[in-house]
């Protein structure tokens, strides 16, 4: 194996965990991003303090309109959980990543504009990196 294929799994595998933590903390309440109390088994909603607080520009409407809608509750947790098992069991890696990049242009959607940046935030280098996952698992 040369330095490219182990820095390629090791991308894979890293993206694959931010995708699985996500997925678990919101799940359970982990107490970084999710508190305990807030925790999806424990009632909360994973999209609502987001898509309530959290979002800017344009569609601030649209999304405001998606907080705490039960079936965006799932579609964006069962969305986190296949796209991280995909990367991390290196299965179905090509679905994994086009997933993962539409998530996060949706996310990036809802925070136009970025703060520090005109156009570029890491929603759009997450993005650029899951396309790259992708293709990488077609070779």
């Amino acid at each position: 194996m040369n330095k490219q294929q182990i820095v390629s799994r090791v991308l894979r595998l890293a993206m694959g965990f931010i995708f699985l933590w996500a997925f678990l903390d919101k799940t359970f309440g982990l107490g970084f991003a999710t508190v305990p109390e807030k925790s999806w088994i424990n009632g909360g909603s994973p999209t609502f303090g987001f898509l309530s607080f959290g979002v800017k520009g344009p569609f601030v409407e649209f999304f405001h309109s998606l907080a705490g809608v039960a079936i965006v509750d799932w579609m964006f947790m069962l969305g986190l959980l296949f796209i991280g098992l995909t990367l991390v069991l290196n299965k179905f890696v090509k679905w994994g990543a086009i997933a993962g990049a539409l998530m996060m242009v949706f996310m990036y959607l809802a925070l136009l504009f970025p703060e520090n940046n005109p156009i570029i935030d890491e929603h759009i280098i997450y993005m650029l990196v899951l396309m790259l996952i992708g293709l990488k698992s077609q070779e």
